[in-house]
């Protein structure tokens, strides 16, 4: 593993997840209480990209697409496709993969960029 800059400071706004691409990795960075997480850049559920439209709040990043929600500390699953207009569809869509914890990857700020460790 070794450390790679994938985005400037200056590029990340508050609580709003920044897609960025290592290779053929997609994570998602996000800057959030003055910390600094990176995981992966599609949800567990039907890999949809928490980069378009993804919700930070709490400490969590939600799905836009069935807001399925995980931790950003540890990628700890909260909620698993509520889908909540409609949560009986939520359950029967929920059911369609089984439940997956959101891989996260180490993160440092070194000058002007944040660095993950990949």
């Amino acid at each position: 593993m070794q450390w790679r800059d994938v985005v400037k400071v200056s590029k990340l706004v508050q609580d709003k997840p920044k897609m960025v691409n290592i290779g053929l990795k997609t994570l998602i960075v996000v800057h959030t209480n003055g910390s600094y997480y990176a995981t992966e850049g599609l949800c567990r559920h039907m890999r949809w990209p928490l980069g378009l439209g993804g919700k930070v709040e709490k400490g969590c990043i939600r799905c836009p697409l069935h807001q399925t929600t995980h931790r950003l500390d540890d990628g700890g699953l909260v909620e698993w496709s509520p889908f909540p207009m409609f949560p009986p569809y939520g359950r029967v869509v929920g059911k369609l993969s089984r439940k997956k914890d959101l891989p996260i990857y180490e993160t440092r700020v070194v000058g002007d960029y944040v660095q993950v460790k990949i």
